[in-house]
């Protein structure tokens, strides 16, 4: 697949590889990255020989956050190119902009968690607004020492809660402390990321890729349902009202992963000593 503002790669070993590019920008989210993100995340709703998915960016930082010289042309009478306005909300045209961005963008990291792949972010560099929303969406982060994780949003004007950075960070790092970093628009280093919980490791700059790709290859010896159902498990949890609803599904998930070849050939490799083949032929 061929993109203006990210590059996409698919190995025949099941890893995807997204890079956001537009280092000369910070890799700014502009309306072609919303675009071209929206594109890829609904390919990879339906594309499951992707089973992996590795999240990095081109150049220095991983990303600034919404390009804001573009942003402010939702201040103006000029509508985006390819956007469409909510027509049916009797407001003011620049608010009806505004809402209709605001919706598109906060989309894309919904469908991150509603991907069956799970995304390892590596990041360095500025992650901010945006970009850390994007971090926070993945399912493991591995960072750089020099990463540097800002909720930018607060810091221009706007609510500190953005992109679902309300709903994530706290999930990630416990209430308070989140709430005092999204009250603070404080940045966090990669040392801290990893000390509070939201990167499971750091790594010398140089040495992020390789390290998400040992990860994915180990991830790649699971089952493709299981870490299908796994993901899914978990998305259900964050939000289940009892231990008893959550165990049902997991009862479920379960069952139906023991009812497929997987299971097969898992045990045998166990038995075997040796790594599971998958995909299955």
């Amino acid at each position: 697949m061929e993109f203006e503002t990210i590059k996409f790669e698919l190995r025949e070993n099941g890893i995807g590889i997204v890079t956001l590019n537009r280092p000369e920008k910070l890799n700014a989210i502009s309306f072609q990255m919303e675009e071209d993100l929206h594109a890829l995340l609904d390919h990879l709703m339906v594309n499951l020989e992707c089973r992996v998915l590795i999240l990095k960016a081109e150049g220095k930082h991983f990303c600034a956050g919404t390009d804001l010289n573009e942003g402010l042309i939702l201040n103006t009478k000029r509508t985006p190119e390819g956007y469409e306005k909510f027509y049916y909300l009797n407001i003011p045209e620049p608010l009806k902009r505004k809402m209709y961005h605001q919706w598109r963008i906060s989309q894309m990291y919904i469908k991150m968690r509603k991907i069956s792949q799970p995304i390892i972010a590596i990041v360095q560099g500025a992650a901010a607004g945006g970009g850390f929303g994007f971090a926070m969406a993945a399912d493991i982060r591995i960072v750089s020492e020099g990463a540097n994780f800002i909720n930018a949003s607060i810091n221009i004007g706007l609510s500190g809660a953005d992109v679902g950075g309300s709903y994530f960070l706290p999930r990630l790092i416990g209430r308070a402390r989140a709430a005092e970093i999204l009250l603070s628009g404080r940045g966090i280093n990669g040392i801290e990321a990893e000390k509070i919980g939201l990167a499971v490791k750091i790594v010398n700059e140089n040495a992020l890729l390789n390290s998400a790709i040992e990860l994915a290859e180990e991830l790649l010896t699971k089952s493709p349902l299981g870490l299908r159902m796994t993901k899914e498990a978990i998305n259900l949890s964050l939000d289940s009202p009892s231990l008893e609803n959550i165990c049902q599904f997991e009862n479920s998930s379960i069952v139906l992963t023991f009812s497929s070849k997987d299971v097969n050939e898992a045990s045998s490799a166990f038995f075997e000593k040796r790594k599971p083949k998958y995909p299955l032929k």
